[in-house]
């Protein structure tokens, strides 16, 4: 317990939350007047809209006798009372608020796996999913059940998303990292994936499965096919099971990148179930949905023999099952509104809005951190991050030392206390090089209030 942290809720934002209640109990003291939270993917706390479609839905399904008002037919869309009425008849009782089976609505998990289907080009079978709430909760039970003792160990990119980290330490595991490179785009070298796991090796570590986030978490690339074969290779030739990551898979903002699973991947190379145990995490809190306190998602299990399986299945029913609104969302994210449907026009013009937002606001931080001196930033490809690197002054790094900080925590309190911003700092994400700042895309006034930060910063500290 000791040993886990957690960055993108640590000690900045902590002592944001002290600065937001300064500025609600004592309006006017502080130089900005609201907290811009930046550290972590949360986008209707900063203003994205639902989708109409997703919440029509929820509402007929958690209040079924809308279902039998005449009134209903012009306030709700017409494939919304019907998927509602589909959906409905798949739970038993139609009870939203009843428990379900261990493994998620057997109905919702069909339409899932068909929408896996649909996407890979692979067959998909229901009983290989298993609705979480979120990812986080798919990753935790995979590590309680990977990790037997300190010497089995988890390979997990550097940088990385800190659940990783924080959770192989929670189970008492080893972390054993591997590096990705910011020189060529948080590209990844298979020959670091086999010195990290010969070093391991050497000091008595049982590597047994290998994390990999695509798109990346917090450093925004999307991995080439050639990468992704190399990966599915290595975990092939040295017996490690797959995690993969996948939560940001309609995140992708470059054309000459596209998404492709890890289980397509395996499948195109002609590798069947039986020969790579494989996992994929998606969740209903990222994408263009960004439904994060609905708390939904899956894991894919591919690959496990009958008696592990049995032990997963034995862990899901322990946490009773997942919320019935996340599965419920968790279907219509793989099952969305189609050409032909009523809602279809209108689902689009919103999905198209959100995702194009996101890619803008992307470079125009990203233009922005590089016309700042001492940063540079690579082009963002996916998800919905940037990382920036901040050389700081030598006179910014004995300051941090004086004040017993770390330099990139310094510079990350003093942008909040000057600002209001809350970003993570890159030691948050593993980031052993340069001091960093790991910062989430927000509206436009980060851009302004951060530019005016860094100037002034960099002219107090400058050697």
């Amino acid at each position: 317990m000791l040993k886990c942290e957690y960055a993108v809720r640590g000690e900045i934002v902590i002592h944001a939350q002290r600065l937001q209640q300064q500025l609600q109990t004592q309006p006017g003291s502080l130089s900005f007047d609201e907290i811009l939270y930046c550290n972590i993917g949360n986008p209707q706390s900063l203003g994205q809209q639902p989708i109409t479609f997703f919440r029509e839905l929820l509402a007929l399904c958690d209040h079924p006798c809308l279902l039998e008002r005449e009134e209903t037919k012009s306030l709700f869309s017409a494939d919304a009372i019907s998927q509602a009425t589909n959906i409905l008849a798949s739970i038993p009782g139609r009870a939203t608020g009843a428990y379900s089976h261990s493994q998620g609505i057997k109905g919702l998990r069909d339409v899932i796996a068909a929408g896996i289907a649909a996407r890979d080009g692979f067959p998909t079978n229901a009983d290989d999913i298993f609705l979480t709430d979120g990812a986080s909760p798919g990753v935790h039970m995979m590590m309680q059940l990977l990790i037997r003792n300190e010497k089995d160990g988890i390979l997990f990119p550097i940088p990385q998303y800190p659940l990783y980290s924080a959770s192989i330490a929670l189970h008492g595991g080893a972390l054993v990292p591997y590096y990705l490179d910011e020189s060529t785009g948080w590209g990844l070298e298979i020959s670091d994936h086999k010195k990290q796991l010969e070093d391991a090796q050497s000091n008595g570590i049982d590597a047994r499965a290998l994390v990999v986030i695509n798109p990346g978490n917090p450093t925004g690339q999307v991995l080439a096919e050639e990468n992704q074969r190399d990966i599915v290779k290595f975990c092939k030739n040295e017996g490690l099971d797959l995690l993969a990551d996948e939560v940001y898979q309609e995140n992708i903002y470059v054309d000459n990148k596209k998404f492709n699973s890890f289980k397509k991947i395996a499948r195109s190379m002609g590798y069947n179930e039986e020969d790579l145990p494989s996992v994929s995490f998606q969740s209903v809190s990222k994408g263009y949905y960004g439904e994060c306190g609905k708390r939904g998602g899956y894991m894919e299990i591919t690959g496990f023999s009958a008696p592990v399986r049995e032990q997963i299945y034995k862990v899901a029913s322990v946490n009773l099952c997942s919320n019935i609104t996340g599965q419920i969302l968790a279907s219509l994210v793989m099952n969305p509104p189609k050409a032909g449907d009523a809602s279809y026009a209108s689902y689009k013009v919103e999905k198209d809005g959100i995702l194009q937002s996101l890619a803008r606001r992307a470079k125009a931080l990203e233009d922005a951190f590089n016309n700042l001196e001492g940063i540079t930033c690579n082009k963002t490809e996916g998800a919905m991050y940037l990382f920036p690197q901040i050389h700081l002054p030598q006179k910014a790094i004995e300051a941090a030392k004086a004040a017993k900080k770390a330099p990139d925590a310094f510079y990350a309190l003093r942008l909040l206390e000057s600002t209001g911003i809350v970003v993570v700092p890159g030691s948050g994400f593993g980031q052993m090089h340069n001091p960093a700042s790991g910062l989430r895309r927000r509206r436009s006034p980060i851009i302004s209030r951060f530019k005016a930060f860094h100037e002034a910063f960099m002219a107090q500290y400058r050697d």
